[in-house]
């Protein structure tokens, strides 16, 4: 082959490639459809739990339909606690009840529970519960198409 019909290739392949790209801000035509799917991975309250909360809410803002799951577990599960406050005392429910209202799920590993002597009755009622928090991520990526984010 000669580079002018290499060229041709590889010019078609890169407009192909950016056809599907968000141009402006805006999604590609007949994307509305489909809503986003996306998992979210905290497994530290410190350093993940505030951050997570505002990623969400921006993606919310700009897809309004996504299906939005947080998996919890380990020291992740702490911001779900009744009463949990982050380093400046601002309660965690808050903006975990705004966002269960708009469907986002907020999902605690019961093997965590088991680890750290922690019981259901001390979380907020937003939360719901899952056998294995990494095995649930595992579940949503691989048979759910979810994407996976770690903020």
């Amino acid at each position: 082959m000669n580079c002018s019909k290499l060229s041709v290739i590889a010019i078609v392949a890169l407009v192909s490639a950016l056809a599907g790209c968000v141009v402006d801000g805006r999604r590609p035509a007949g994307d509305e459809a489909a809503p986003d799917k996306v998992v979210y991975h905290i497994s530290d309250t410190a350093q993940q739990a505030r951050l997570a909360m505002q990623y969400i809410r921006n993606h919310l803002e700009v897809n309004p339909g996504a299906k939005i799951v947080v998996v919890t577990h380990a020291n992740g599960v702490d911001f779900l606690i009744d009463g949990a406050k982050d380093k400046n005392g601002n309660p965690y429910n808050i903006p975990v009840e705004e966002l269960k209202l708009i469907g986002v799920r907020f999902d605690v590993c019961e093997i965590t529970l088991r680890e750290r002597n922690l019981k259901r009755s001390q979380f907020i009622p937003e939360a719901t519960y899952v056998p294995s928090g990494v095995a649930e991520i595992t579940r949503l990526q691989q048979r759910e198409g979810y994407a996976y984010l770690r903020p």
